[in-house]
């Protein structure tokens, strides 16, 4: 544990800017252009106002974003408050290879930090890297148990990283900080997504603020357990952890090249059962067909998916974790935008009936494929009997079928217009995707108000 364990480290503090790999670099600016757009949505959720009022009003002053509410804070807080509205409306970037997230609970306090230490566009870069790196072979060591969801998790880690390379850490301080973080995780509840308990929202959002207390407690002479990344994640939350997956192929894969992007805001298991019903309803007239013709939808997945069965659904956050909600709503409303997955939805009868007659099951060899592949098949036996039939074998948006061009900067722009305007939106964009060039991160963003 311990060999690979210094590998990794260092890795993170010695491998040569130069070498960094140019197509991970470009991915990582899109994952925090994608997250910062993405943050700005969810705070407007009438939650996390109330919980941005509240933590700003006891918090210290400081220069860093507080993403989608036009104020600066601390580093902590605006972490905080950055992670959590990051996940709330679904639509933020993951990686099945890490079984989770690690973006939003990565690029929260890196960029929190470069704003708090005046650091260089081209250390946010990397920190973001790096940060990201870690989380997934992190996660992806890790057998989780299934009752844990991964937000909050290994995503410490990953904080703690951004913030140790842009403080400069050495190797040794930085084998030391995983250590740290590797046991400030929280016991995390898959069953949130079931429930619709929108509590689940904190956990990417403690991890930005357990990644810098990890700092904190290193500097201040805190030591951490020495195989605390195997203890957490191979005994306490998970049942196994390959300890290899941390440094096996270092520099040669880099694992932000297998993320994901999302254009529908649901859980990303769900996104199987939307392609195939894309699919289905292909041979309509504009590619849809109406709720009042439907008999009956029959949905094949793989297990992880098939337990987002629920069809008694309640609440907006609820609504973002059931396949037949997401294709019931899909089929009356004609899009999955935010609209189709709001309060007014849920209580549309029209889109509660159908989804009563939508029904989900697992797949045990679907189950086997994932998650190489995520296999749907789906069947609508309409009332004239004719069945219309669809399939997903590779979800749309990851590295194996990845969205067309131009896709997932629309998006962003979509979602920065709505927040900030079409000037301040493309200023930042310029701003990311520049980010190699600027000395110092926090002047040169002094001006952008988001």
């Amino acid at each position: 544990m311990q060999e690979h364990l210094h590998a990794l480290s260092t890795f993170v503090c010695e491998h040569p800017s130069s070498h960094l790999d140019p197509a991970a670099l470009r991915r990582a600016k899109w994952v925090i252009l994608d997250s910062l757009a993405a943050i700005a949505a969810g705070m407007q959720a009438d939650e996390m106002r109330r919980f941005g009022d509240a933590t700003l009003a006891e918090a210290s002053p400081g220069p860093c974003w507080v993403v989608g509410t036009g104020k600066r804070s601390n580093a902590g807080d605006a972490a905080l408050l950055n992670g959590t509205a990051g996940t709330w409306l679904e639509l933020n970037e993951g990686n099945l290879i890490a079984k989770g997230h690690p973006g939003i609970q990565v690029v929260p306090i890196a960029i929190a930090m470069a704003q708090q230490l005046g650091s260089s566009g081209r250390d946010l870069l990397r920190a973001v890297l790096m940060g990201y790196e870690v989380a997934s072979r992190v996660g992806r060591g890790a057998r989780l148990r299934l009752s844990v969801h991964p937000h909050g998790t290994y995503g410490a880690i990953g904080a703690a990283v951004a913030v140790g390379v842009l403080k400069g850490y050495d190797a040794a301080a930085m084998q030391e900080l995983i250590s740290v973080a590797a046991t400030l995780g929280l016991a995390t509840s898959r069953k949130t997504l079931l429930e619709g308990a929108t509590v689940r929202n904190v956990y990417t959002g403690h991890s930005g603020v357990m990644g810098l207390w990890a700092a904190r407690l290193i500097e201040a002479g805190f030591n951490g357990e020495s195989t605390g990344v195997q203890s957490a994640f191979g005994h306490v939350l998970g049942e196994a952890f390959d300890e290899t997956s941390l440094s096996r192929g270092l520099g040669q894969e880099w694992l932000i090249n297998s993320s994901y992007f999302k254009l529908h805001c649901t859980g990303r298991y769900v996104h199987a059962a939307i392609d195939a019903l894309a699919e289905a309803c292909a041979s309509q007239a504009g590619g849809r067909i109406a709720a009042t013709e439907i008999e009956r939808i029959n949905v094949r997945t793989f297990a992880l998916a098939a337990m987002l069965n629920g069809q008694n659904i309640d609440s907006s956050f609820g609504a973002r974790f059931s396949v037949p909600f997401a294709l019931a709503t899909l089929i009356v409303h004609g899009e999955s935008s935010l609209e189709a997955f709001s309060d007014a939805a849920v209580g549309n009868p029209a889109v509660q009936q159908l989804c009563k007659r939508i029904h989900v099951q697992e797949d045990p060899a679907f189950t086997q494929r994932y998650p190489a592949e995520q296999v749907c098949e789906l069947e609508i036996v309409t009332r004239q009997g004719k069945p219309l039939r669809g399939r997903c074998e590779i979800m749309k948006g990851e590295a194996g079928n990845p969205y067309k061009e131009g896709e997932v900067e629309a998006k962003y722009a979509k979602l920065a217009t709505q927040a900030w305007g079409a000037d301040v939106a493309a200023r930042l964009q310029d701003c990311i995707l520049g980010l190699e060039h600027i000395g110092d991160f926090e002047q040169s963003t002094r001006s952008l108000q988001l």
